[in-house]
């Protein structure tokens, strides 16, 4: 069992950036911007801990905004959950790093750094602000000089998909410890989301061929095929098999949401996951998180309902992104648009 219960917290919505593919400022509840109390974030620590001490888990802080830096209680904060030998990772920007606040960072219990890089120069500047993606590898040899593990996270869409592979010679080469892409999420802004199966499909590939030549030559990064959709690619090129005692009705991989994963929002709102945008099930602060995961979170494991997923034989350890469907097509439960799998090979049953 994995020791952990992970929790996306948002302690703010203040940032530096106004990034067009960001959910936070999308959509009519852009113009309010929530930080929390200290009071607060008190209270999401101990309720996170209450709930996961019941499944006897410790919780994993995934910290995050807008920037978490920018709140005027982060250090406050980092020194709590080092008392509390809870571990955590920031989801940030590179903008308020430097050897310094890495150290202090480090010495708080921060894990892993995650900054984003969303194409080349050009369209990464484009996407988030002028400057940036030269701050950010800048900002690697800081991380990796503290012992944090430096994570670039790239957010795929037709726009820079043909710039990912350049991403990644950019990371090999700044010492990147940790990349891993996902598929944007349409939130009706200006970024061009209608990348065809196949073409996601000969984007794997291509990077698949990157990743292998870079992990055979020795490469210090970690390659984290992160999408659930690489686990089709793989099972189709005989690098994943179903395990032949895998029982019926148990999910064993794909999307975490409501298996081992909760997203806090700054305003306190408990999310099924913050890419499904209207996840809401409950607030942190109004209800007890136990409850929430029994109940209100029921209906996103009802893994029968899956329109498409439900009938392939992957459905235990895929199910590609429901996020990606929901904000597609506005239907959690619908069909992956990347997803080019048409059959299921054991049954032969149509997939569509």
């Amino acid at each position: 069992m994995n020791p952990y219960f992970s929790f996306q917290w948002h302690i703010t919505d203040e940032c530096d950036q106004r990034c067009k593919h960001c959910y936070i400022f999308s959509g009519e509840g852009c113009q309010k911007l929530h930080s929390m109390t200290w009071e607060q974030m008190r209270a999401v620590v101990d309720n996170c801990e209450d709930f996961c001490k019941v499944y006897y888990r410790t919780p994993y802080f995934y910290i995050t905004g807008g920037d978490p830096v920018l709140h005027p209680d982060f250090w406050k904060l980092m020194v709590f959950l080092k008392t509390r030998n809870i571990p955590f990772t920031l989801m940030g920007n590179p903008f308020h790093l430097d050897d310094e606040i890495c150290r202090m960072l480090k010495a708080c219990g921060c894990e892993k750094y995650q900054m984003s890089l969303d194409g080349m120069r050009k369209t990464h500047d484009w996407f988030r602000k002028p400057g940036s993606f030269d701050l950010t590898l800048e900002k690697v040899g800081c991380l990796n000089r503290a012992g944090i593990k430096s994570v670039i996270m790239s957010t795929v869409s037709k726009t820079n998909m043909e710039e990912i592979p350049d991403v990644i010679d950019a990371v090999v080469q700044a010492k990147v410890r940790v990349f891993a892409f996902s598929r944007y999420v349409p939130t009706g802004g200006e970024v061009d989301a209608s990348m065809t199966p196949q073409e996601y499909r000969e984007l794997l590939t291509v990077c698949d061929a990157k990743f292998k030549a870079y992990e055979a030559a020795g490469c210090e990064t970690f390659f984290n095929r992160k999408d659930h959709l690489w686990t089709l690619y793989q099972y189709e090129n005989g690098e994943f098999q179903l395990p032949a005692g895998a029982k019926d009705g148990m999910i064993y991989g794909g999307c975490n949401c409501g298996n081992c994963h909760i997203t806090i929002a700054s305003n306190g709102d408990i999310m099924a996951c913050r890419r499904v945008t209207d996840s809401r099930v409950a607030n942190i602060w109004e209800d007890r998180l136990a409850d929430v995961w029994l109940c209100q979170m029921e209906q996103y494991r009802d893994y029968e309902k899956f329109k498409k997923c439900s009938k392939c034989e992957l459905r235990a350890w895929c199910r590609g992104c429901p996020a990606v469907a929901n904000g597609t097509i506005g239907d959690f439960y619908g069909a992956d648009p990347q997803c080019w799998k048409t059959k299921n090979d054991i049954t032969g049953e149509d997939l569509l």
